[in-house]
């Protein structure tokens, strides 16, 4: 999940950072409004990895750093038609794995922590993905992020994974405006209504990705046009 554009944010060793002054966060009325329209647009909106279970979104998440999701697909599209348990991937062998997802951006290391992950998962887990943040983060490769993914769209916690684009819009819009990711995910919980919680991780994500771009902002047909305060708006 990787936006390769140059952005408003930069990355540091905290994570990303602003570049250039936030704007003012929006106010509970107007937010209302924002996800009334991606609700009435998108009811119900999905993440883009393809998975079969708790354990192979698990994967898929952490094979996504730094690359897409199209790519992730492609490379865990046969992938995960032999292998869908922890056990499964450590017969498979790291080897093999690599020869499956070779394609995406660090692939060694990534197998390395997908192998090693699958090792614990079957030794202190009885091979069952554990659903708590601090327990998810403990394994290696998972980061705060992913686990916000995986209990967010198998469990469907609303917790809230701040991705570049979500920290884009954030504060470009003043839905969750933020110094670092952090700031960002406090602000989402802080402010968006709990009605609008579960699925709004997936509306930033998908509407920076699709819509409110790093580079060209489809501002002539963004649907909250008119309540963002981004003040470079396109005609």
């Amino acid at each position: 999940m990787v936006d390769k554009s140059p952005v408003t944010p930069i990355a540091r060793a905290g994570g990303l950072r602003q570049k250039a002054c936030m704007v003012a966060q929006l106010d509970y009325h107007r937010i209302r409004k924002i996800f009334g329209r991606f609700h009435a647009a998108d009811p119900e909106p999905k993440g883009e990895l393809d998975h079969v279970n708790a354990y192979t979104l698990l994967v898929a998440v952490a094979l996504s750093a730094q690359a897409t999701d199209v790519g992730v697909n492609r490379a865990t599209h046969d992938l995960f038609k032999i292998v869908d348990t922890p056990q499964k991937m450590l017969d498979l062998g790291e080897e093999a794995l690599i020869e499956h997802i070779k394609t995406i951006g660090l692939y060694r290391n990534k197998a390395r922590n997908v192998m090693k992950l699958s090792k614990i998962l079957v030794e202190d887990y009885d091979g069952v993905v554990p659903n708590s943040r601090a327990a998810l983060q403990s394994l290696p490769g998972v980061g705060r992020k992913t686990a916000n993914v995986v209990l967010n769209m198998w469990w469907h916690m609303p917790a809230q994974a701040v991705d570049t684009h979500i920290f884009r819009i954030g504060n470009r819009t003043g839905i969750c405006p933020g110094r670092d990711v952090n700031a960002v995910e406090r602000a989402i919980e802080d402010n968006i209504p709990a009605d609008y919680q579960l699925h709004a991780h997936h509306w930033l994500i998908l509407h920076g990705r699709y819509t409110c771009k790093a580079r060209k902002p489809l501002c002539a047909t963004c649907i909250i046009r008119d309540l963002c305060e981004f003040e470079d708006k396109n005609l």
